[in-house]
């Protein structure tokens, strides 16, 4: 290449190692785990019969044919564009560019957020991966030897879109559904909802070509490969498909260096010659940036046990440092210094061991849910009531906490306004779903207090009414503010419900952080900008967005936000606050002696209180 601006089209892998959206419907919502355990599911000669064989001609099996069969995956289609589909398709079509990702969902909507300025999902780096795959974008190129440089000009691979029969282009199809918890009919409460994934299969049925890997990649019970191949086969009889589980390992936050950088890969197949084969093809897709030696390639119960696994040990760990935390109230124990003390055997490490208030999000307690119920289906009574109790002491935390404050108004709440710092389910996202702050509030509106008044960083206000009410019902008390300190004016007591850095009575130093950096630049960035991002050695020229409409409700949304979160000034706030003074640290981010100096009174969680 000369030294001259030359553009060409790219092909090649790139320079490299080389959540969930709801799939709504009228679908059926069978048992989930019941029909999928061991002691109802199909004999090893069914399983033969449900996983076609790469066979010769005049074999007794059907043989797996299609493109993906050769190792020419050509086209990706993900079902699916929530907080796992759309990362993950952003990603596979970012280090495959040779491959067309078209990411399919039915909400018109979500679709419509997807190729604008704004995107429904809300994760650092995000934003920039999607433009680089979306939309055209120039790659600058350096060779060190001949000192030439130049400009290599990168197609769009990444497309969404609400049109089902984009399933029948594809060689692989990712399935990154809504997988909720059931609310109703058998195992309500514990088994997984399986319409989406059912109304998902029969779409794919009807328009996927033969020889289509599915892939899935949404959170589902033990055995929802097994259900998929017997559901294909009774839609499409005689037509070879090859199911796989691919579960995803994603935290809010954090989903981007997640996909990036995965310390683990896993691909469940059959155990069959064709499912080895429908594996080792996946794998080569992974391959174009994830080293081998982190794909591990095992057999799909295997695969989706570990998922459920994952998740509920993490938990377990919270909810065990957690009830701990209950004794260090009662005795002069404090749980950071346990935390610490035991955190240092590398046989049990620092990671999730601190107290707060508990795990909220749409992860933990559907898992913990899902693995109870296949248990209590496999007979395993022990078993269920083990990983049950990692939800009761997770449930329990919140209500301790709540029950702190009431019990130091002494029970009477009437005409007092709360002020909580964090909606949020966890730090450093927008999402509310299950968020903690819910259920605190919800108990706290038995009390009757005058307000409740809400400040989040992150979440719009909107969405936290409108999950309050869901809950609550009549949420008229709660009240959200976009400043901090109007939230908390005039509070009797004020309530921290997540580790936000802004929260910090002693902030850390990356504590300040522009709004319209990495995380949310997709909300207010001006799209009229051609921005440059470098990733992984490569120079990448993005392709200016069309500006919004006038009248853009998420620009508006933007715009009332502060461009900074400055750390929070206690001493202002605790001046404006009414006597006494009462500060509940849900989450160990305040130095109880900085804020008794400043006449405030701190009851937190895992210490003893000089104030009983």
């Amino acid at each position: 290449m000369t030294g001259q601006e030359d553009a060409m089209d790219f092909v090649a892998s790139p320079l490299g190692t080389s959540g969930e959206s709801f799939w709504s419907g009228s679908g059926s919502t069978g048992l989930t785990t019941p029909a999928l355990s061991p002691l109802s599911g199909p004999s090893k000669g069914d399983d033969l019969a449900l996983s076609p064989l790469l066979s010769s001609p005049g074999s007794a099996y059907i043989s797996f044919q299609g493109p993906a069969a050769w190792d020419a995956v050509r086209n990706i289609c993900v079902v699916g564009a929530g907080y796992v589909g759309g990362p993950t398709a952003a990603v596979l079509a970012l280090n495959n560019p040779a491959i067309t990702v078209n990411v399919l969902d039915q909400d018109p909507r979500r679709i419509q957020k997807w190729t604008s300025p704004h995107l429904p999902v809300h994760e650092p780096g995000l934003v920039n991966v999607v433009r680089t795959t979306r939309d055209s974008t120039a790659i600058e190129t350096n060779d060190p030897i001949t000192n030439t440089t130049g400009t290599l000009k990168r197609r769009p691979n990444l497309f969404f879109t609400c049109d089902s029969t984009r399933v029948s282009q594809a060689d692989m199809i990712f399935l990154a559904v809504n997988t909720p918890t059931k609310t109703f009919g058998e195992g309500a409460g514990r088994a997984t909802n399986m319409t989406a994934i059912d109304k998902a299969v029969r779409e794919i049925a009807a328009h996927a070509k033969p020889g289509t890997i599915i892939v899935e990649k949404s959170t589902v019970p033990c055995g929802t490969a097994q259900r998929v191949r017997q559901l294909l086969a009774s839609l499409r009889p005689g037509i070879p498909f090859e199911v796989l589980s691919n579960p995803e390992f994603l935290a809010e936050g954090s989903a981007i260096d997640n996909l990036t950088t995965p310390d683990r890969v896993l691909i469940g197949s059959s155990g069959m010659p064709s499912g080895h084969h429908a594996a080792r093809v996946l794998a080569s897709v992974y391959s174009a940036w994830v080293p081998s030696t982190r794909i591990l390639k095992i057999n799909s119960w295997s695969s989706e046990l570990a998922k459920l696994v994952a998740n509920a040990m993490l938990a377990q760990r919270i909810s065990s440092i957690n009830s701990i935390s209950a004794i260090c109230e009662r005795t002069g124990a404090e749980v950071d210094q346990v935390s610490q003390a035991i955190g240092l055997d590398p046989r049990i490490g620092p990671q999730f061991l601190k107290a707060g208030l508990g795990f909220g999000g749409s992860c933990f307690r559907k898992d913990i849910a899902s693995l109870t119920y296949l248990a209590e289906t496999l007979g395993l009574e022990d078993v269920a009531d083990y990983w049950r109790q990692v939800n009761v002491m997770n449930e329990a935390q919140r209500n301790r906490f709540a029950g702190k404050v009431v019990q130091r108004f002494r029970g009477n709440l009437v005409g007092q306004k709360l002020a909580l710092l964090g909606f949020a389910f966890k730090k450093g996202t927008g999402d509310p779903r299950e968020s903690l702050a819910v259920d605190v509030i919800r108990l706290l509106l038995e009390e009757r207090p005058l307000e409740i008044a809400v400040f989040d960083p992150f979440c719009r206000g909107e969405d936290i009414l409108w999950e309050v009410g869901v809950v609550c019902g009549d949420a008229s008390a709660v009240r959200v503010y976009g400043d901090p300190y109007l939230a908390c004016s005039r509070a009797n007591a004020l309530l921290v419900i997540t580790d936000c850095d802004q929260f910090r009575s002693s902030p850390r130093r990356s504590s300040t952080k522009s709004y319209t950096s990495e995380m949310d630049n997709s909300l207010g960035s001006d799209p009229t900008v051609q921005d440059v991002w470098v990733s992984n050695g490569a120079t990448y020229h993005l392709t200016p967005q069309d500006a919004c409409p006038t009248d853009c409700a998420d620009c508006r949304s933007q715009s009332s936000r502060p461009t900074v979160l400055e750390p929070l000034e206690w001493a202002r706030i605790a001046y404006n606050m009414k006597d006494p003074k009462w500060v509940f640290d849900g989450r160990g981010v305040l130095d109880m002696k900085e804020m008794e100096m400043l006449g405030v009174r701190v009851d937190a969680i895992g210490r003893r209180s000089d104030f009983l």
